[in-house]
């Protein structure tokens, strides 16, 4: 493994000559609509496109964030201003087996899927871009916060700019090599700039609101996941003894780091979620200590570069609102990776990304696997119970 640049010169970002057909991917969101609009006043052929993914039976309230039929309206409307042709596509089986089948899956595994990463992944920067060649389209553009830089002819893909919108995070598991195909002109933009940008030149969009929730879950996410996977009663086990400290219905309703709303027979304790047992139904909760990590193990690994390049210390980030930390390279292949953190990290959950950069570049990531500890053994339950509190 060898040093990756972390820093190159900011003249190398890429903007391919204009001309070019360009497949926009519009959401109906105000980033999407200013990537078309700037698409086409460079001299792009924009083909703009969203992708279906609501079903016909689809209920009132999911499906309202984003991706939604009144979405697609919008969408429509916004291409009909900037001038460009609009398509709507049809990835609903697509959608519901890259993206909601396995969501649901990693839950009632004990861990905690990122279904955006997915879409990315395996639906917009895989089918659509499938779907562009089809099209004639030389090359695919999204609204997302990248920066796309060439640096001594590679492609490589940077943060935007905006730090507070930065969505690298998300896009770790591009094909490497579709990455000269991607667009992002918005990568090099902050936020209130584009809204500004949309508001002069008056599209609808300019005021609309971000959507932050899983485009198809309605409301909270449990209640999303109870609704299609069964409750099952178990025990909930301190980590240091195996002794029965509480109750619960499914360890699809727990997440690593957890501390309210754990029905603890003593509620007075503070006690955190540390490992998640569906084989035993069983959660375990701790210290806070109990649910450090001193590193991780990735699989489904994607790498944006060699191999052979990547550098033996980098930075790892475990989760999107966080902060990356640095860590050492332990071993890698083409599966996955295995890392050490320069200072132990708290409730590092299997099923999310650990994304990997070399300063602001985007090096590629994997799936945080199970943590492996050695359990307690479970004992014998209480033949009486008190009452679950809290």
């Amino acid at each position: 493994m060898t040093a990756v640049s972390s820093a190159p010169d900011p003249t190398t970002t890429a903007r391919p000559a204009a001309g070019e057909r360009v497949l926009c991917a519009m959401s109906g969101g105000v980033d999407s609509s200013v990537t078309a609009s700037l698409l086409k006043e460079q001299g792009y052929q924009v083909i703009g496109a969203m992708m279906r993914f609501w079903p016909d039976d689809k209920r009132v309230d999911t499906f309202d964030s984003c991706c939604s039929p009144d979405a697609a309206y919008e969408a429509r409307r916004v291409a009909e201003q900037v001038g460009v042709p609009f398509y709507l596509l049809d990835y609903r089986e697509q959608f519901q087996r890259h993206i909601v089948g396995p969501f649901l899956d990693e839950y009632s595994r004990g861990r905690t899927p990122n279904p955006c990463v997915n879409c990315n992944t395996k639906v917009k920067f895989d089918e659509l871009v499938k779907k562009a060649k089809m099209l004639g389209c030389r090359y695919v553009a999204t609204g997302h916060y990248v920066k796309r830089v060439e640096v001594d002819g590679e492609v490589q893909f940077h943060r935007g700019d905006d730090p507070r919108k930065d969505q690298t995070y998300f896009l770790w598991g591009t094909p490497r090599d579709a990455l000269p195909y991607i667009l992002f002109p918005v990568g090099e933009l902050e936020k209130p700039r584009v809204r500004e940008i949309a508001a002069e030149r008056g599209l609808l969009t300019a005021q609309k609101p971000e959507s932050q929730n899983i485009c198809f879950v309605p409301g909270k996410v449990q209640d999303f996941v109870a609704e299609h996977l069964p409750q099952s009663q178990g025990y909930i086990r301190e980590i240091s003894s195996g002794k029965v400290v509480g109750e619960h219905l499914g360890t699809q309703f727990y997440t690593l780091g957890q501390k309210r709303g754990l029905g603890l027979y003593q509620s007075h304790l503070v006690r955190f979620v540390v490992h998640l047992d569906p084989a035993t139904n069983t959660v375990w909760v701790g210290d806070h200590e109990d649910c450090l990590w001193t590193g991780l193990k990735a699989t489904n690994a994607n790498y944006l570069l060699d191999l052979a390049d990547l550098p033996a210390e980098l930075e790892v980030q475990v989760r999107y609102r966080t902060a990356p930390v640095r860590a050492r390279v332990l071993h890698t292949d083409a599966e996955g990776f295995e890392l050490e953190f320069a200072e132990p990290q708290f409730a590092v959950a299997p099923g999310q990304s650990a994304v990997l950069y070399a300063g602001p570049r985007l090096l590629g990531g994997g799936l945080i696997a199970d943590h492996a500890r050695e359990l307690p053994p479970l004992g014998q339950p209480p033949k009486k119970r008190p009452a679950a509190q809290g």
